[in-house]
């Protein structure tokens, strides 16, 4: 396995087209084909799948890339630092699903260690690309949550992925709404007082699952449900149409403004806050640097 073969198959999962790489790479069609060829020999699987169409990565292929990825930005990073001399920059992802304290662990991290030097890229996104992001080595990181209904699904998941969950704390429940709604200054509410106000959810698309939800109590019969794709979005309607959504009950008035508060509910349900990360690995010194930053909200959790 060389440098040059790991490059190939970077190139050629941008294209998805083996003449379209070959041209990008200044290299011949058949010196192409025959380096993927040997690299899908040597390692015992097909990383690609051929077709009238062009081709794609397959399941393990997708996996490889990852790897292969990674391998290339270290080499290029020792390149820049002690043969070529020039000052590649270092890069940290993370993938999130939507947790405003999350990001604001994330601001905390870019405000120490500056963007002279590093290249950021946050991702709040649906649970499932979560997974993906770390497992495909897009993200170091992905935080999400588990409970007692998803555990079992999503540690098998994780682990199919090659991928380990660590928790960081536990939380109570709460409805988060805006102070404008007539529940918000009750300190405690059942889902039958909720029941007369629509039920606020981030979609997860394709992968629509109770077990992939971001909100607890994904199965219980909402009267009123509306779903969305983003934090922004989700926020206006708990002002528009007086909207809740389930949550750790965690508030950062510095990203969301001071309009919004957070209602215990009346359950003995808990969720885990975590983070996941590939599975054997060595956190960077940011990566781990981050997690401490997401730990400091293990003191903020309301009770």
């Amino acid at each position: 396995m060389t440098l040059n073969q790991l490059k190939y198959v970077i190139a050629l999962s941008q294209v998805n087209s083996i003449n379209e790489a070959a041209k990008k790479l200044f290299v011949s069609q058949p010196a192409l084909t025959s380096a993927l060829k040997a690299l899908e020999e040597e390692v015992g699987f097909d990383i690609f799948l051929r077709t009238k169409n062009g081709i794609s990565l397959t399941v393990k292929g997708s996996e490889f890339l990852g790897y292969a990825k990674s391998v290339i930005e270290q080499y290029d990073i020792l390149d820049a630092k002690y043969i070529s001399g020039t000052n590649a920059r270092k890069t940290f992802h993370v993938s999130m699903q939507h947790y405003t304290f999350a990001v604001n662990a994330f601001v905390e991290v870019i405000k120490e260690y500056g963007m002279d030097e590093f290249e950021f890229e946050i991702h709040e996104t649906k649970t499932h690309e979560v997974i993906d992001n770390v497992r495909d080595q897009k993200s170091e990181i992905g935080v999400l949550y588990m409970n007692d209904f998803n555990r079992d699904v999503l540690s098998k998941i994780i682990a199919d992925a090659g991928l380990e969950f660590t928790p960081l704390f536990d939380c109570n429940i709460y409805a988060y709404m805006s102070k404008g709604n007539p529940l918000a200054k009750k300190k405690k509410v059942t889902l039958k007082d909720l029941d007369d106000y629509p039920c606020l959810v981030f979609a997860q698309g394709d992968h629509n699952s109770f077990y992939f939800a971001e909100e607890v109590l994904s199965t219980y019969e909402y009267k009123r449900l509306v779903r969305a794709n983003d934090r922004a979005t989700l926020l206006n309607l708990m002002v528009g149409i007086n909207g809740y959504t389930l949550c750790s009950g965690i508030i950062c008035e510095d990203l969301n403004g001071s309009e919004y508060c957070a209602v215990k509910l009346d359950t003995d349900e808990k969720m885990t806050i975590g983070y996941i990360s590939r599975k054997n690995s060595v956190l960077s010194e940011i990566a781990q640097k981050y997690v401490a930053e997401l730990s400091k909200y293990k003191k903020k959790v309301l009770k």
